[in-house]
């Protein structure tokens, strides 16, 4: 038997076995590169209809005091960016992730000045380690 047969995927050698250890970080990768996809897409859209809830209520006064609109145009400009947001994770997911991950840090913020929804800024806390795993993932995919 050849060295190279050991290394090769058929004789089970190191180059099969690393193959195999690869394989979940790429699901993990596709799997979160889906979700931060289509998840922000969805649920910008919805900013614009509020189908799902009326997300004004999450929005903390001081926003609109800033930016002095009204809660829900300021929520057709949120609906934007979190579109935006998804369509980068689509095409540049290194840098959609990174993104995503700052945007839900400014949402986490928002609830945490809003004084409520503290469940759902702890969810969101969680969908941002996911982003920055997606970040890492994308990093090692490029290698």
């Amino acid at each position: 038997m050849e060295t190279s047969d050991l290394k090769s995927p058929a004789a089970g050698g190191t180059a099969g076995a690393a193959g195999l250890a690869q394989e979940p970080a790429r699901q993990a990768f596709l799997l979160l590169r889906t979700v931060f996809t289509v998840a922000p897409i969805l649920f910008g859209l919805d900013k614009f209809f509020n189908l799902l809830t009326d997300w004004t209520i999450y929005l903390a006064p001081v926003a609109t005091a800033v930016v002095p609109v009204s809660a829900q145009v300021f929520m057709y400009g949120v609906g934007a960016v979190e579109v935006l947001a998804g369509l980068l994770v689509a095409l540049r997911p290194r840098i959609g992730s990174l993104v995503v991950a700052a945007w839900l840090l400014g949402i986490i913020v928002n609830l945490l000045v809003l004084g409520s929804f503290y469940d759902v800024a702890l969810r969101d806390f969680g969908l941002l380690v996911g982003a920055l795993a997606l970040n890492r993932l994308a990093a090692a995919a490029r290698k």
